[in-house]
Formats: structure tokens, sequence, C-alpha cells
């Protein structure tokens, strides 16, 4: 494995100007403060890994759209690190950049999407603590601007449906923060998913949005998630056929989708099931975080 990652990286680097060439009118910075940039080269080395990893490397992907599966990788980096820091910045050059591009706008929501999630993470990932009010504004302020980015990618793509089910996710979480316009954007919300749906019925990132989706309303009526779970397990399996066809962007999301199936089938008390659902998790993205402590949860059981 370490091998093949180490190949893929190598190829990267041979790519290296191209993608350098795409990027270079709207050129993200680095995610690091000038003052750490020469510490921490394994983290480099790893995130040189996974973008190499998540890209695939395969001659077929156009260099617009490794540029985009590069920018895709720092975000998910940061999300499975829990880096908000990282994340926050990038997001001025995302918004500051050509607005004509749908795919800008697009990751510009994803960026927001994982910053809402983070700010808004369980107090199991917040050393038991309850979101701060500080989190509860970025949060708001992120669901708000998820939207708003979304609504701009599909006004310039209205058939999207990787927006359309992010924008319904987004709005999904807008209902939650926002009393007075919970049944507006629940409504919303359903709307936008079940057209993702009729777009792209085999679409692995609509499936997991929508089995998510699922799983949240479920648990908040008190059920157990039966058909949750088979939902995600649709969810994973449509990642897993993905994965053969690696010119896909976006292209984020599969390690999510079995972390998500663990938390079902630990509803279920079924803990054999969960651990490998995150063992496979952390063999695509070693460094997720939540899926670690999930893991670990189990194992000291």
């Amino acid at each position: 494995m370490l091998w093949y990652l180490s190949s893929c990286a190598s190829r990267i680097l041979l790519n290296a100007n191209t993608l350098k060439m795409r990027l270079d009118n709207n050129a993200l910075p680095s995610t690091r403060p000038r003052g750490q940039r020469g510490r921490k080269s394994s983290r480099r080395r790893f995130i040189a890994l996974f973008a190499a990893a998540g890209m695939g490397l395969i001659p077929g992907v156009r260099a617009a759209d490794a540029a985009w599966l590069d920018i895709e990788n720092r975000i998910q980096y940061g999300y499975y690190t829990e880096d908000g820091r990282s994340l926050r910045n990038l997001m001025e050059p995302l918004v500051s950049g050509d607005q004509r591009d749908r795919l800008r706008s697009y990751y510009t929501g994803l960026l927001a999407y994982r910053l809402t999630l983070l700010a808004t993470a369980e107090p199991a990932a917040t050393g038991g603590k309850p979101p701060a009010d500080s989190n509860k504004a970025e949060a708001r302020q992120m669901t708000e601007r998820c939207v708003a980015s979304l609504d701009h990618a599909l006004e310039l793509q209205s058939d999207f449906a990787d927006a359309l089910a992010l924008r319904s996710a987004c709005l999904g979480r807008l209902a939650e923060r926002n009393s007075w316009k919970a049944s507006l954007a629940a409504s919303r919300s359903s709307a936008q998913i079940h057209k993702a749906l009729q777009l792209a019925p085999k679409n692995p990132r609509v499936l997991l949005l929508d089995a998510v989706a699922n799983y949240e309303h479920s648990r908040l009526l008190g059920g157990e998630g039966r058909d949750s779970c088979g939902r995600l397990q649709r969810a994973v399996a449509a990642f897993e056929a993905e994965r053969t066809d690696v010119d896909q962007v976006p292209g984020w999301g599969a390690a999510e989708a079995y972390v998500w199936l663990a938390r079902c089938y630990l509803s279920r008390d079924d803990a054999l099931a969960a651990r490998d659902a995150l063992e496979r998790a952390l063999l695509i993205a070693p460094p997720f975080a939540e899926a670690r402590r999930l893991l670990a949860r189990i194992t000291s059981d």
C-alpha cells in the first residue's frame, strides 16, 4: 500500500506544473502560517500521498479536474484532521476567484459545509464540551454561505446533482439552526434531495447525503435507523463502484460513508460490523479523527 502511494505521489509531482498553471490566476496560499512552513514535514508528505491516492492519478484525468481534486483533497484533509484554521484559510481565495466556474462555487459550498460540521461537532470531538457561542455563530454563518454558494453553482448548471444534494444537506442544517426558517428550509431540503436522486440515482454523494438525512431524522424520532442502514449500504456500494472510475469530480465521500454506516451499525448494537466499516474508512482516509474516536470507543468496551 505504501509503495503504491509513493508511486502515486511521484506521478502527481510530475503534474505539479500543470496544476500550478490551472490555479495561476487564483492561486490558493499555504494552509499554514509562514512560521509553521518548516515544520511537520511528515504531515506535508502525507498530504501529497493523500492527494495522490484521492486523485487516482490516471492519465485520463483532465488538468482542470486534477486542479479541483487537489482543492477537494485539501478540504477533506482539513476536515479529517479537524483543522478549522487551515479550512478557513482556504475560504478567501475560493470566493474571490472566477465566479463563472460552477466547481468553484460547489467547492466553496463544500468548504462551508465542512466548517459547519466542525463548528457543531459532538462533545466527544470537543473534549466533552458543548459548542461555544462563537462556534454556533460560525456554524450559522457557514451554513448560510453553503446555501448561497450552491445557489450560484445551480444558477450556472441547474441539473448539477452533486450541488443539489449538498444544498439539501446545508438547508437541513439551516433548519436546525434557525427555528423561524425551519419549516421552509426543511421543505426545500427535501425537494432538493428528491430532485438530485431523480437526476443521478447512482451518484454516491447523492445517496450518502440522502441516507445521512434519513438517519438523523430517524434518530430524532427515536428510531434505530434500520432503513438508513440499508441506504448507507447502497451509498457505500456506489462509492466502491465509483472508485473503478477515478475520473470523477467531485469525488469525496467514501470514507464518510463508511463512518456513517458504522454509526448506524452501532445504533443496532452491531459492534463487529461497525468496527469493520471504520477500518475500511481508515484505509481510505487514515487521518480521519472521527473514525479513530469511534474505533477506540468500540475497542475499549
